[in-house]
């Protein structure tokens, strides 16, 4: 797959713009699947990763495909918004890491900062989990998904892999965030 070239760094006008939150799991690196999928559907996209997303994305690839940078990092009250603000929000993949953070109210990074202030900002968000079953056993993730769900975020429905297989790349839903995004907008999340 080729890359498109380079957009405007302003919004299409008339377009929703959609923040696509990535985590640091083993798909990640697959987020253009995304990108590719909501340009299709009309959206203008800037990603936001987490610091340990990072390692797993090309950020030029991702600079081309959307025509602004990633963000990961807090930005000085100088420095100009490199992003418009969000209409909606996909958190994929999501990690057990920052699902159970965003649910108890963490932000120590730019990504959960985001996602904890979405919920009093009224921004539509889904969320497409990605880990093992063995995480998934884990008390906190249950009742993390259950405040998620309270919250008003729609969750996806990737079923947890095999501990230490690294599996669920070729079934992981990347249009699914759309769909659940997009049927928050349509209920008037």
């Amino acid at each position: 797959m080729t890359d498109p070239p380079p957009q405007d760094q302003s919004p299409t006008p008339g377009k929703p713009f959609l923040y696509v939150v990535v985590c640091a799991c083993g798909v990640a690196g697959d987020v253009g699947k995304l990108i590719d999928a909501a340009h299709e559907r009309q959206w203008n996209i800037g990603v936001v990763a987490t610091p340990q997303a990072l390692g797993f994305l090309d950020e030029q690839a991702i600079r081309r495909r959307t025509g602004y940078p990633i963000r990961s990092a807090w930005r000085t009250p100088s420095e100009v918004r490199p992003l418009p603000p969000a209409d909606a929000i996909a958190v994929a993949p999501a990690s057990f890491n920052t699902i159970n953070k965003w649910a108890a109210g963490i932000a120590d990074t730019l990504a959960l900062g985001i996602l904890c202030e979405a919920y009093g900002m009224n921004i539509p968000v889904a969320a497409l989990p990605y880990l093992n079953s063995a995480q998934a056993a884990h008390p906190a993730y249950g009742q993390s998904l259950d405040r998620l769900r309270a919250m008003g975020v729609l969750l996806g429905s990737y079923e947890p892999h095999k501990p230490k297989s690294g599996g669920g790349a070729e079934r992981f839903p990347w249009e699914e965030a759309l769909d659940l995004v997009e049927l928050q907008l349509r209920r008037g999340a």
